[in-house]
């Protein structure tokens, strides 16, 4: 086994908890009438170090010392890399603990375990992350989004949609975007103009990028000049059935799972570090 993991399989998902009312919950030894209760926030923290004994027991304590309380936690150490990985859930007292006291406490820790990486959320408070979503002739995977935004389980805010396709202003989708005021950028691209730079000045005051099936090839150039995340979604199970037209790929290889992949972008294609995977299974008959 290539991974040595440590994790919680009943962790909730990340929107789950919109649907369980803070005020229900509550720290150890407190009384139980609500009136009294404080008004929890919730918390996300990622961390990223090189392997220690001790890790755990001091981000348990960073959150438990300030009166905080973790709902759920996932720590993974790759076999043999000498590397730390964890994201904790937790909710907090905001009173008790200030969100600019849990940024220095939070920075302590990765100043002490020389971390590479140390994050925390709190997505009630903290500004929404500005994404632009790019999206070729397809819909179905720009639409899946903007429902799930409008809805509020994605807490982002879309800057605007680029696509190489002119859908019209008499679409769906055109009027959706219309309605919310989300600008929509049509940039046609030809195998020798990508249109790369006019793409970088749309997108210069974002934080990360989503590719909701923009069929077009990011160049190394672009993701160096941009320099922050870039989310593809594939529709295969990846690292098999890279490229393009996975699905008949997959049915030509006559596999009994297909599914879809969504990855971080990099230079090679499909090939990112994997974010999250859906499967579905393949019967008999089936086209």
């Amino acid at each position: 086994m290539s991974l040595v993991q440590r994790a919680y399989p009943s962790l909730p998902k990340l929107f789950g908890f919109a649907k369980r009312s803070f005020k229900s919950l509550r720290f150890p030894g407190e009384p139980l009438d609500p009136s009294s209760s404080p008004i929890l926030s919730y918390g996300i923290h990622v961390f990223h170090a090189p392997d220690a004994v001790g890790i755990v027991a001091k981000l348990s304590d960073c959150i438990a010392s300030k009166g905080g309380n973790i709902l759920g936690a996932s720590v993974f150490v790759p076999e043999n890399k000498h590397v730390f990985y964890s994201r904790s859930e937790f909710i907090f007292d905001p009173i008790k603990w200030p969100r600019s006291e849990m940024d220095e406490d939070f920075h302590k820790l990765l100043t002490t375990y020389s971390a590479m990486r140390s994050v925390v959320r709190v997505p009630d408070h903290d500004p929404k992350y500005k994404i632009c979503i790019l999206a070729s002739k397809q819909d179905h995977c720009l639409v899946d989004l903007l429902h799930q935004w409008q809805e509020g389980r994605l807490p982002v805010d879309i800057t605007c949609v680029i696509s190489n396709h002119d859908r019209g202003p008499n679409t769906h989708v055109s009027h959706f975007l219309e309605r919310h005021g989300i600008p929509y950028h049509y940039l046609q691209t030809t195998n020798a103009d990508k249109r790369e730079g006019e793409i970088l000045e749309l997108v210069q005051n974002t934080d990360f990028l989503v590719l909701a099936r923009y069929m077009q090839i990011l160049s190394g150039d672009f993701l160096k000049s941009y320099g922050k995340d870039v989310i593809n979604i594939h529709h295969g199970l990846l690292p098999s059935f890279k490229g393009g037209k996975p699905s008949k790929q997959a049915f030509d290889a006559g596999v009994k799972l297909i599914g879809a992949t969504s990855h971080f972008v990099t230079q090679e294609l499909d090939a990112g570090p994997i974010i999250e995977q859906m499967k579905a299974l393949v019967f008999p008959g089936q086209v």
